[in-house]
């Protein structure tokens, strides 16, 4: 009967859930393809991308982490049916994430000297740098759709952000096809012509998404006739003040697993590129708990809107248990083909690279086991973060955030990923060990939280 009430809750769950999942998993499958067919060129082209995209992921994850500010007011606004609200906090959202957007893309143009003292291959610097002008610049349009994307989600449509972003997955790819090896008589621009394909699909992303918002019938008011400069100081404070301690959460995340290239770039190319696949195939996995902790930012928040906290308890709770399902059967999967999977990314039978190739799927393989072992406190930290987030508490989960990755996971990725220790597998148990601090410290603060708007509530 107990585990009835929790269950009962999975159905709109994972309604809300799945068009995240769906659209996350399919931009990840871009990134997935991307691998793969620049993986055809070469080690030294894999690796290159890696080192870029950590540049790329570290920008993003401020964008994106600032963004999610939007949804929980959002979610607040419609369950008490505050049209105004919903519409200056979308507004003044917009706004901030166009301007971040800008700002990210100065930050990364003056940042690419950056990789020429940091230790990494040179063969694999020269190939990023251009790779990397072009991505930076696709930043603005990510960030503007991220505004567009987190609002959609408070209002609980959560289909038209996939929408947009399978069409703009399809497009990603038929470019980087024709832009990375030369076809139908384009020129063969390698690793360039996957930024292309990745710049021109997010204009596209953004675009078609506010398409489709001003035709439905709940969202259109809120997306046309906005007046843009003309704002206010409180939802700008207030989106500040929810904004930035959430883009230092995803910042703090990412930047472990930016460390982690990094570090891994130190101990060679081949390593790099290892680390990039069992990167890329755990990241997959983890837009499947990132999904769920969007129902959990959304679901909570409206719970707040309605004051109903023993309920807003028991739909978190649920969706703790979904994410824990998931992760089981997602590191059993890892477990099962950890010795496969990464041999998607090379090519086994070229001879001028058999041997780095080798090299690499072997410490893939291993590191895949790693990647097994975390699939449950990575899911857990991430849905308590939106369950967090949807009770608009963000400072604590900040210091929590920093001091998990940062003074307990860092130092551990440090020290045993030399190549004295145990180099690609010690940088990765550091990550386990940072999940874990951040998973665990993360419930008890969600659980203490709502333990007191319970009983504030029944007095």
């Amino acid at each position: 009967m107990v585990l009835s009430q929790y269950t009962k809750e999975f159905r709109y769950n994972l309604k809300l859930a799945s068009p995240v999942m769906l659209g996350m998993l399919g931009h990840t499958f871009v990134s997935f393809v991307d691998n793969i067919m620049v993986g055809q060129l070469g080690a030294a082209e894999l690796a290159a991308v890696s080192l870029g995209n950590s540049f790329i992921f570290i920008a993003m994850s401020l964008g994106i982490g600032f963004s999610t500010a939007i949804t929980p007011l959002v979610a607040e606004a419609d369950s008490e049916n505050n049209f105004q609200n919903g519409k200056s906090v979308f507004k003044h959202g917009l706004f901030l994430c166009t301007v971040l957007g800008f700002i990210l893309f100065g930050i990364l143009l003056f940042a690419k000297p950056l990789m020429y003292i940091m230790d990494q291959p040179k063969e694999v610097v020269d190939l990023a740098i251009p790779y990397l002008d072009l991505v930076a610049f696709s930043l603005v349009p990510l960030i503007v759709f991220q505004a567009f994307k987190q609002f959609s989600d408070g209002l609980s449509l959560t289909k038209y952000p996939m929408y947009a972003t399978i069409v703009a997955n399809v497009l990603n790819v038929a470019i980087n096809y024709v832009l990375i090896f030369g076809k139908f008589g384009f020129p063969e621009m390698g690793i360039v012509g996957a930024a292309v394909g990745t710049l021109v699909s997010r204009f596209v992303m953004v675009a078609y998404l506010w398409w489709l918002l001003a035709k439905r019938n709940k969202s259109k008011a809120y997306v046309t006739n906005i007046k843009f400069f003309s704002l206010s100081k409180a939802p700008i404070k207030k989106l500040i003040n929810l904004g930035l301690p959430s883009a230092m959460q995803m910042f703090f995340e990412v930047g472990i697993f930016t460390a982690a290239v990094w570090l891994s770039g130190t101990l060679g190319a081949n390593a790099q590129a290892a680390n990039q696949i069992a990167l890329n195939l755990s990241s997959m996995t983890f837009m499947v708990a990132t999904g769920l902790s969007v129902a959990a930012m959304i679901r909570v928040g409206n719970q707040k809107g309605l004051k109903d906290f023993k309920a807003l308890k028991r739909i978190a709770e649920s969706i703790f248990l979904v994410g824990f399902i998931f992760a089981v059967i997602f590191a059993l999967f890892f477990v099962v083909f950890h010795k496969f999977l990464p041999n998607m990314y090379v090519d086994l039978d070229d001879p001028k690279n058999a041997i780095d190739n080798a090299e690499v799927v072997q410490i893939a393989a291993t590191l895949l086991l790693a990647a097994a072992v975390f699939q449950i406190t990575d899911s857990l930290q991430v849905i308590a973060l939106g369950a967090l987030r949807g009770l608009q508490d963000v400072k604590i989960p900040t210091l929590i955030t920093f001091i998990s990755y940062w003074v307990i996971g860092f130092p551990i990725c440090y020290y045993l990923g030399k190549a004295d220790a145990y180099g690609s597998l010690g940088i990765w148990i550091g990550l386990i060990a940072g999940l874990s601090v951040a998973a665990v410290l993360l419930f008890i603060r969600f659980h203490f939280l709502t333990k007191n708007l319970i009983e504030k509530s029944s007095t």
